[in-house]
Protein backbone atom coordinates (compact mmCIF):
# COMPACT_ATOMS: atom_id res chain seq x y z
CA UNK A 1 0.00 0.00 0.00
CA UNK A 2 1.12 3.25 -1.00
CA UNK A 3 0.99 6.84 1.35
CA UNK A 4 0.58 10.44 0.44
CA UNK A 5 1.95 11.09 3.43
CA UNK A 6 5.76 12.54 3.45
CA UNK A 7 8.20 11.51 6.36
CA UNK A 8 7.45 14.89 8.13
CA UNK A 9 4.04 14.00 8.47
CA UNK A 10 4.72 10.01 9.39
CA UNK A 11 7.32 11.15 11.88
CA UNK A 12 4.60 13.93 13.28
CA UNK A 13 1.83 10.53 13.62
CA UNK A 14 4.49 8.48 15.08
CA UNK A 15 5.27 11.34 17.63
CA UNK A 16 1.94 11.93 18.44
CA UNK A 17 1.39 8.02 19.02
CA UNK A 18 4.08 8.29 21.12
CA UNK A 19 3.08 10.75 23.70
CA UNK A 20 -0.69 9.22 23.40
CA UNK A 21 0.95 6.21 24.93
CA UNK A 22 3.16 8.15 27.73
CA UNK A 23 0.20 9.75 28.96
CA UNK A 24 -1.45 6.59 29.94
CA UNK A 25 1.83 6.03 32.49
CA UNK A 26 0.47 6.88 36.37
CA UNK A 27 2.54 7.56 39.25
CA UNK A 28 3.34 4.14 39.63
CA UNK A 29 4.23 3.05 36.22
CA UNK A 30 7.85 5.08 36.03
CA UNK A 31 9.87 1.58 37.06
CA UNK A 32 8.19 -0.92 35.37
CA UNK A 33 10.35 -3.09 32.70
CA UNK A 34 10.39 -2.65 28.90
CA UNK A 35 11.37 -4.38 26.04
CA UNK A 36 14.79 -2.01 25.88
CA UNK A 37 17.27 -4.18 28.38
CA UNK A 38 18.10 -2.73 32.11
CA UNK A 39 15.69 0.26 30.59
CA UNK A 40 12.93 1.03 33.08
CA UNK A 41 9.61 2.97 31.69
CA UNK A 42 11.47 6.09 33.30
CA UNK A 43 14.74 5.45 31.19
CA UNK A 44 12.97 4.58 28.40
CA UNK A 45 11.17 8.08 28.17
CA UNK A 46 14.07 9.54 29.27
CA UNK A 47 15.84 8.83 26.10
CA UNK A 48 13.15 9.27 23.89
CA UNK A 49 12.50 13.28 24.91
CA UNK A 50 16.54 13.42 24.40
CA UNK A 51 16.53 12.04 21.46
CA UNK A 52 13.83 14.47 20.36
CA UNK A 53 15.55 17.33 21.68
CA UNK A 54 18.87 16.17 19.66
CA UNK A 55 17.02 15.78 16.24
CA UNK A 56 15.51 19.19 17.00
CA UNK A 57 18.54 21.02 17.26
CA UNK A 58 20.30 18.71 14.10
CA UNK A 59 17.10 20.22 12.38
CA UNK A 60 18.51 24.09 12.96
CA UNK A 61 21.98 22.69 12.21
CA UNK A 62 23.38 22.43 15.79
CA UNK A 63 23.37 18.48 16.09
CA UNK A 64 27.34 18.43 16.33
CA UNK A 65 27.08 19.75 19.65
CA UNK A 66 27.19 16.77 22.26
CA UNK A 67 25.49 18.66 24.64
CA UNK A 68 22.48 18.81 22.81
CA UNK A 69 21.58 14.79 23.01
CA UNK A 70 22.49 14.48 26.81
CA UNK A 71 19.50 12.94 28.78
CA UNK A 72 17.58 15.38 31.00
CA UNK A 73 16.11 13.63 33.92
CA UNK A 74 11.77 13.60 33.50
CA UNK A 75 11.89 15.20 37.56
CA UNK A 76 8.46 14.79 38.99
CA UNK A 77 6.51 15.08 35.75
CA UNK A 78 7.90 13.14 33.16
CA UNK A 79 4.90 12.80 31.12
CA UNK A 80 5.08 17.26 30.65
CA UNK A 81 9.13 17.02 30.41
CA UNK A 82 8.52 14.45 27.52
CA UNK A 83 5.48 16.49 25.91
CA UNK A 84 7.67 19.76 25.68
CA UNK A 85 10.30 17.52 24.05
CA UNK A 86 7.82 15.96 21.82
CA UNK A 87 6.85 19.52 20.62
CA UNK A 88 10.43 20.79 20.17
CA UNK A 89 11.07 18.25 17.49
CA UNK A 90 7.76 18.96 15.55
CA UNK A 91 7.90 22.40 15.44
CA UNK A 92 11.42 22.09 14.60
CA UNK A 93 10.98 19.62 11.65
CA UNK A 94 7.77 21.96 10.20
CA UNK A 95 10.21 24.87 9.94
CA UNK A 96 10.51 26.06 6.19
CA UNK A 97 13.80 24.88 4.31
CA UNK A 98 14.50 22.34 7.14
CA UNK A 99 13.91 19.58 4.10
CA UNK A 100 17.14 21.55 2.31
CA UNK A 101 19.22 21.02 5.17
CA UNK A 102 21.77 18.64 6.41
CA UNK A 103 21.87 17.15 9.93
CA UNK A 104 24.48 16.60 12.17
CA UNK A 105 23.81 12.94 13.55
CA UNK A 106 27.07 12.54 15.45
CA UNK A 107 25.35 9.04 17.56
CA UNK A 108 24.71 7.59 13.80
CA UNK A 109 28.13 8.66 12.11
CA UNK A 110 30.58 11.49 13.78
CA UNK A 111 31.92 12.77 10.55
CA UNK A 112 28.99 12.15 8.04
CA UNK A 113 26.10 14.96 7.81
CA UNK A 114 23.07 13.01 6.61
CA UNK A 115 20.58 14.33 4.27
CA UNK A 116 16.95 15.86 5.83
CA UNK A 117 14.96 13.20 4.56
CA UNK A 118 16.81 10.08 5.16
CA UNK A 119 17.63 11.91 9.15
CA UNK A 120 13.72 12.46 9.63
CA UNK A 121 13.67 8.80 8.70
CA UNK A 122 15.85 7.45 11.29
CA UNK A 123 13.71 9.62 13.70
CA UNK A 124 9.94 8.56 12.49
CA UNK A 125 11.91 4.81 12.73
CA UNK A 126 12.77 4.96 16.38
CA UNK A 127 9.47 6.38 17.44
CA UNK A 128 7.11 3.80 15.10
CA UNK A 129 9.21 1.37 17.48
CA UNK A 130 9.59 3.14 21.11
CA UNK A 131 6.06 3.60 21.23
CA UNK A 132 5.75 0.16 21.13
CA UNK A 133 7.90 -0.28 23.65
CA UNK A 134 6.58 1.92 25.75
CA UNK A 135 2.53 0.33 25.11
CA UNK A 136 4.29 -3.12 25.65
CA UNK A 137 5.65 -1.75 29.12
CA UNK A 138 2.27 -0.39 29.89
CA UNK A 139 0.57 -3.50 28.40
CA UNK A 140 -1.33 -1.40 25.83
CA UNK A 141 -2.09 -1.24 22.47
CA UNK A 142 -0.53 1.22 19.75
CA UNK A 143 -3.06 2.92 17.12
CA UNK A 144 -0.90 3.49 14.40
CA UNK A 145 -2.53 4.41 10.56
CA UNK A 146 -2.13 1.58 8.41
CA UNK A 147 -0.47 4.08 6.46
CA UNK A 148 2.42 4.60 9.25
CA UNK A 149 2.83 1.04 9.63
CA UNK A 150 3.42 0.42 6.15
CA UNK A 151 5.81 3.54 5.87
CA UNK A 152 7.85 2.18 8.42
CA UNK A 153 9.23 -1.43 6.97
CA UNK A 154 10.65 -0.29 4.15
CA UNK A 155 12.87 1.98 6.10
CA UNK A 156 13.16 -1.02 9.33
CA UNK A 157 14.78 -3.41 6.10
CA UNK A 158 17.03 -1.01 5.54
CA UNK A 159 18.32 -0.38 8.98
CA UNK A 160 22.29 -1.82 8.94
CA UNK A 161 22.86 -5.65 10.87
CA UNK A 162 26.06 -6.83 11.88
CA UNK A 163 28.15 -5.88 14.99
CA UNK A 164 26.84 -3.04 15.45
CA UNK A 165 23.60 -4.24 16.63
CA UNK A 166 25.84 -6.70 19.36
CA UNK A 167 26.44 -3.50 21.73
CA UNK A 168 24.93 -3.14 24.59
CA UNK A 169 23.61 0.87 23.50
CA UNK A 170 22.87 -0.57 20.15
CA UNK A 171 19.13 1.00 19.34
CA UNK A 172 17.79 -2.08 18.02
CA UNK A 173 18.68 -5.55 18.37
CA UNK A 174 19.44 -8.45 15.84
CA UNK A 175 16.66 -9.03 13.83
CA UNK A 176 14.69 -12.13 14.91
CA UNK A 177 12.91 -14.42 12.85
CA UNK A 178 8.94 -13.63 12.19
CA UNK A 179 6.49 -15.87 13.48
CA UNK A 180 4.97 -18.40 11.46
CA UNK A 181 1.14 -17.21 12.47
CA UNK A 182 2.07 -13.80 12.02
CA UNK A 183 1.54 -13.87 8.20
CA UNK A 184 1.31 -10.66 6.76
CA UNK A 185 0.93 -8.54 9.48
CA UNK A 186 3.89 -6.01 8.72
CA UNK A 187 4.06 -4.43 12.16
CA UNK A 188 5.07 -7.43 13.42
CA UNK A 189 7.85 -7.43 10.56
CA UNK A 190 8.47 -3.89 11.53
CA UNK A 191 9.14 -5.49 15.06
CA UNK A 192 11.09 -8.54 14.92
CA UNK A 193 13.06 -6.65 11.56
CA UNK A 194 14.74 -4.82 14.31
CA UNK A 195 15.03 -7.18 16.99
CA UNK A 196 11.96 -6.95 18.97
CA UNK A 197 9.49 -9.39 20.01
CA UNK A 198 6.04 -8.81 19.28
CA UNK A 199 5.03 -11.16 22.30
CA UNK A 200 7.58 -8.95 24.96
CA UNK A 201 5.86 -8.87 28.14
CA UNK A 202 7.28 -7.74 31.49
CA UNK A 203 9.07 -10.35 33.01
CA UNK A 204 6.71 -12.28 35.88
CA UNK A 205 6.33 -10.45 38.90
CA UNK A 206 7.16 -6.91 37.73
Amino acid sequence: METDMDIVELDRAAVLESVRIVERAGPGDWERPTPCARWTLRHLVEHMGAQHLGFAAAARGEGGDAAVWKIRPGGSDPIARYRDAADAVLEAFAQPGVRERPFALPEIDVAAAFPADIAIGFHFIDYVVHSWDAAAALGVRTAFAPAVVEAALPIALRVPGGGRRERPDAAFRPALPPAEEAGADTFRLVLTTLGRSPDWSPPHGS
